[in-house]
């Protein structure tokens, strides 16, 4: 695909293409995930997702703008239905355990990022503070909100709510994070449909008895 040429009026540019933004999109989440920001080459991402590294700059201006946007594609989907489940009405417990469940699917479903979520939690700087802003904040805002109406029902016991949503958090999203070592320390694939099964199973019982005032009633 060539690039617009010069002459066209400064400060003015054509919306760009979709399927040649999401490939750019879909080679650069793989490239950050093996090598992160400083270690990806945007050549390498251009030669990847077939077009060449004067395009890839030119709808987004820069390798940081690139992360960024990778980022956000991450985040906006999961982020909207997580706050919408956790906002709703129902039983605490039961949002609770499908809010975790939804969490590790969505990191299940795309495990090869996990590494891209670590590095964007390590990271700093005012792209990705204004993404914690918008996503991160938002959703755990969301579910201390429901931890605290669990708490007020007796559903839940007394807690910590800002600890409490940070051990939630961990114990979905570490699994992923040492994938690498767990294929080195354990007999098989952690990310197998076994393997995977029987994580989510053990997280929502850890759940269960770590919160439950009654972790043994059923759950509808």
């Amino acid at each position: 695909m060539p690039i617009p040429p010069v002459t066209r009026r400064r400060g003015r540019r054509p919306a760009a293409d979709g399927a040649t933004r999401e490939a750019i999109i879909a080679a650069a989440k793989a490239a950050f995930a093996a090598a992160g920001l400083a270690g990806a080459r945007t050549g390498a991402i251009a030669a990847a997702a077939g077009v060449n590294k004067a395009l890839l700059y030119y709808y987004f201006k820069s390798k940081e703008r690139l992360y960024v946007t990778v980022l956000e594609d991450e985040f906006r989907g999961f982020n909207q239905e997580a706050i919408d489940l956790l906002t709703g009405p129902g039983s605490p417990r039961a949002i609770l355990l499908r809010f975790v469940g939804l969490h590790f699917d969505a990191i299940s479903r795309k495990h090869g990022f996990a590494p891209l979520h670590q590095q964007f939690m390590m990271s700093g700087g005012r792209s990705i503070a204004a993404l914690v802003h918008k996503y991160a904040i938002p959703r755990s805002r969301a579910l201390g909100r429901l931890l605290e109406r669990g708490i007020r029902a007796g559903e839940f016991r007394r807690v910590d709510l800002r600890h409490a949503a940070i051990s939630i958090t961990a114990l979905v999203v570490f699994y992923f994070s040492i994938g690498p070592v767990l294929r080195l320390v354990a007999e098989g694939d952690p990310y197998s449909e076994a393997e995977l099964r029987r994580r989510k199973d053990e997280v929502l019982d850890f759940v269960r008895y770590s919160l439950f005032t009654d972790p043994e009633a059923p759950v509808s």
